[in-house]
């Protein structure tokens, strides 16, 4: 089956490029467009896309709200894959806080972008990590956070579930994690799993944002 994807951005040309590089590819199709995050909710329970790529700055609901929205309200909800111009930018970080999965730079060469769909579709890694930490490092409230302190605390994660997520935050894959620790990919699959019961985290890039807030891992 392929990845379904919708596309969400108050810009007809940047949605009308990014159709045309996920089109390209045969495992992935594009199921629907919006013009803003004010109209993503009831087209995701209609059209049940995998993945919802969508700008972070629209004029009626941006990025952010739509994907608490989406997030909140849907059952099951898509990957949300958010759109940007400006990598080191709060309210990308926000989004990634808000339950995005992941986020795309607007002038990402076609590769990248087909590389973060597919990414964020599998959920087995994390996008641009290095990114990710510097984000937290700027605006993250770098172990001072004390909600995120005390959802670390209550989690009481095992050694090894700990340090399954100090190599998730480093952008490590599932199999690259088990390569790392000698067991199988199955094995680590159930500590990714776990790890993110235990801290209430909806995937992997929450998860890693709670371990920077909290000082659990260090974003410098």
């Amino acid at each position: 089956m392929p990845v379904t994807v919708l596309l969400v951005d108050d810009e007809p040309l940047v949605r009308a490029g990014l159709r045309a590089v996920l089109e390209a590819q045969p495992d992935i199709e594009v199921v629907g467009e919006a013009a803003d995050g004010a109209a993503v909710i009831p087209l995701v329970r209609r059209l049940r896309p995998d993945v919802v790529a969508m700008d972070v700055r629209m004029p009626l609901l941006d990025g952010i709200e739509a994907t608490r929205a989406v997030l909140r309200t849907v059952e099951d909800p898509p990957k949300i894959l958010v759109i940007t111009t400006f990598e080191n930018d709060e309210y990308v970080y926000e989004a990634l806080r808000a339950g995005a999965a992941g986020f795309l730079l607007k002038r990402a060469r076609p590769a990248e972008i087909v590389h973060a769909v597919r990414l964020v579709a599998e959920g087995e890694s994390l996008l641009f990590p290095a990114s990710v930490r510097q984000l937290a490092a700027e605006y993250g409230d770098d172990g001072g956070n004390r909600a995120a302190r005390a959802v670390m605390a209550r989690a009481q994660l095992t050694e090894r579930e700990a340090e399954v997520l100090r190599l998730m935050a480093r952008g490590l894959s599932n199999a690259e994690i088990a390569a790392r620790l000698v067991v199988g990919t199955e094995t680590v699959k159930s500590h990714v799993s776990a790890l993110l019961a235990k801290l209430g985290a909806r995937d992997r890039t929450q998860a890693v944002i709670a371990a920077y807030e909290s000082g659990f891992v260090a974003p410098g």
